[in-house]
């Protein structure tokens, strides 16, 4: 769960505890948000970003902490089957 992944460009992405924890943080602090606003859609969304920024920072950092010492893993299986050596690159010119 705390293995950095790797897309199929061979990025690195954030693991599957990264993204759980960005998800449980906004919604944790969206529920607690929405009765301190009274409702305004304009306040909930700023306090909301204004305390899930800290949370997330600080959250993110642990679990960095945490995956270092983990070897990192694609980002689903079927990138193991891709065929690299027919691939081409979106960026490189066509020759006309």
């Amino acid at each position: 769960m705390f293995a950095p992944r790797r897309d199929h460009r061979g990025w690195s992405t954030p693991s599957e505890a990264a993204r759980l924890y960005f998800l449980l943080t906004l919604i944790v602090t969206g529920f607690w948000a929405w009765p301190k606003t009274d409702g305004s859609i304009a306040l909930w969304a700023g306090l909301v970003l204004l305390v899930s920024t800290p949370l997330l920072t600080i959250g993110w950092w642990l679990i960095s902490l945490v995956s270092q010492n983990t070897e990192t893993r694609v980002l689903v299986d079927s990138l193991h089957r891709i065929d690299r050596s027919k691939k081409e690159s979106i960026h490189k010119k066509k020759k006309q």
